[in-house]
């Protein structure tokens, strides 16, 4: 099994099931088909609002004997609504009811947006508050204080960019383990992904296939999927593959962890096939020549009224 080295010297799964956009109904088959398949990563979040079913499913493998539960790495992730430090435990701990777990092995801070407590998505500008009220290092400092509990193996950040790691890493002392961020060859984000490399932060690659069920939900329009791609085309034919085998080969060649989403049990198994796909330098190449910072989760539902906005959410 393909696994990411993370700064502590602790492993973790390189390929792993994504679950944002998976129904209730539906993830709890997604999880355990996974488990047999050969997965022994998933990733989940308070948000996605279907971490019971997950829990279930997990529960449900470990009892079964397809796998224990120190076999498996979970990661979940602290909603914006609980970026407060007296709200983070909280919100830990009632993932991990809905989990029934007692540990995670990796929680993240969802995004470096800061909601009022007990709002899931905002209706106004009234429902946001700014990082000066609530700032990401006292935030961060509050997701140490879970990880020194052992609550949690690992902590780490999504969404974030080079500045805002630096910014908590310089305010506590510690730099988080993981940045889980969108990449795929329409989004490549090099400098980043260096910049993690020189801070010691493993990056797992989410959206990999390009997000294509996603558009109608975020109002966009996608001109060629990444899955269409004559490129991508070509390199899967040349391997006998499949596109989005060709596309979670090349996040796990970049060197990243990489979570792609499917309820499917025929493409689950097939996402899992992309393990053993080698692709050769030139095929890296010509991939690397589409990259045109297409961001296809842009974060535009953050952007009502003043206190966010492309730059201050990217810094770029």
């Amino acid at each position: 099994m393909k696994t990411q080295k993370l700064s502590s010297g602790t492993t973790m799964p390189a390929l792993g099931l994504g679950t944002w956009k998976s129904e209730p109904e539906a993830v709890y088959g997604a999880v355990r088909t996974a488990i047999d398949v050969g997965y022994r990563h998933i990733d989940c979040a308070a948000i996605y609002q279907n971490e019971e079913e997950i829990g279930r499913a997990l529960t449900d493998a470990f009892a079964a004997g397809d796998v224990k539960r120190e076999e498996m790495w979970v990661t979940s992730k602290l909603w914006n609504d609980s970026h407060a430090p007296e709200h983070v435990q909280r919100a830990l701990k009632r993932s991990l009811k809905r989990l029934q777990l007692d540990y995670l092995d990796l929680y993240l801070i969802h995004w470096p947006v800061a909601l009022r407590h007990g709002v899931d998505l905002p209706r106004g500008p009234e429902d946001f508050l700014s990082l000066s009220t609530i700032p990401l290092a006292s935030t961060w400092a509050a997701m140490l204080e879970v990880d020194e509990q052992g609550l949690v193996r690992e902590v780490g950040v999504s969404n974030f960019s080079k500045r805002k790691i630096e910014q908590v890493r310089d305010a506590t002392g510690r730099t988080p383990a993981v940045n889980q961020i969108e990449l795929h060859p329409y989004l490549q984000q090099d400098e980043l992904l260096e910049a993690c490399k020189d801070m010691s932060v493993a990056v797992t690659a989410y959206s990999p296939l390009g997000s294509p069920d996603s558009a109608a939900m975020l109002g966009r329009e996608d001109r060629i999927l990444l899955t269409k791609h004559p490129t991508i085309v070509e390199i899967a034919e040349t391997h006998e593959a499949t596109t989005g085998q060709v596309l979670i080969a090349w996040a796990l060649a970049r060197g990243t962890s990489v979570i792609p989403k499917s309820i499917n049990p025929e493409r689950i198994a097939e996402n899992w096939g992309a393990r053993d796909l080698a692709l050769t330098p030139r095929d890296m190449s010509a991939i690397a020549s589409l990259d045109n910072h297409q961001r296809m989760v842009d974060g535009g539902f953050w952007f009502v009224g003043e206190t966010y906005s492309p730059r201050t959410l990217w810094d770029e």
